[in-house]
């Protein structure tokens, strides 16, 4: 499965890369332009029928370790993307999110062994796939907020502020609170099930509050109406706090003693 998974991976990338490079080159050629489209579009295709088949495979959602949910988010962030671009005609975010896909596929090449095809008991739970779903979800639309709000602070350094820009990086951001919310109480109810505790400050839990309450403050800010060029600032900067919970808090000392460690493949 490992080999299969390399060449899906670079295929993706290679069909992200080339439609990337052809699709600026198109712009009064039609026929070009849609190629450049198939074949980004093709690049997410590839993956998506990648965790299919490896879903199957495996009799189980492939959602256990940090690698299985790396595959997921390439796979997902670049439909960001392209739904962007298809409700608010903004064509710019794609490669961004095209561009942190094939960073998390690369991640995986590099580490072959996250692919593990056990699951713990505690993982055998109706609350397993909402979980870990909305979550991830949750991090694609941050991210492309994060990838926003950076590309905004770029064109307010360069005095070419653009108010839908702003607009889109905060709507995106108040999705993926809401989908972070969901999956605080989603999660909780898990921990019951498996642990018999709704909360115990374990380091993941703990990391994922945090990531909340950044978020919460961006919410708590922007209704402030704190400037323009600090909220993007912050919104840029907000994202590694959710990195460092999603799978920085692993590398900590304290995680080794934690409940979430069947994640840190």
């Amino acid at each position: 499965m490992g080999i299969n998974f390399n060449t899906a991976a670079f295929l993706a990338i290679a069909l992200w890369a080339g439609g990337s490079i052809l699709h600026p080159l198109a712009q009064n050629k039609p026929a070009l332009k849609r190629l450049a489209y198939i074949l980004m579009l093709s690049g997410s295709a590839v993956m998506a029928g990648f965790i299919v088949i490896y879903w199957i495979s495996l009799d189980r959602p492939p959602l256990r370790t940090l690698g299985e949910t790396r595959m997921w988010y390439a796979t997902m962030i670049p439909l960001v993307g392209f739904l962007v671009e298809y409700r608010w005609k903004i064509g710019w975010l794609k490669y961004y999110c095209m561009g942190l896909a094939g960073f998390f596929l690369g991640i995986n090449l590099l580490h072959p062994e996250v692919f593990d095809k056990t699951l713990m008991p505690a993982l055998q739970s109706v609350w397993f796939i909402p979980h870990v779903i909305v979550y991830l979800v949750g991090y694609v639309l941050l991210a492309a907020s994060s990838a926003s709000a950076w590309h905004n602070v770029f064109l307010i350094s360069r005095s070419k502020e653009n108010k839908n820009y702003q607009h889109l990086s905060h709507y995106l951001a108040l999705l993926g609170f809401v989908l972070l919310t969901f999956g605080l109480v989603f999660g909780a109810l898990w921990a019951k099930e498996a642990w018999g505790h709704y909360w115990t400050w374990d380091p993941k839990e703990t990391w994922a509050f945090i990531a909340w309450l950044i978020y919460l403050g961006y919410l708590h800010l922007f209704s402030y109406k704190i400037s323009t060029k600090k909220l993007q600032w912050y919104l840029a900067l907000a994202f590694l706090v959710l990195l460092i919970s999603w799978f920085g808090v692993n590398y900590l000392p304290s995680a080794a003693n934690s409940v979430h460690s069947y994640q840190q493949s």
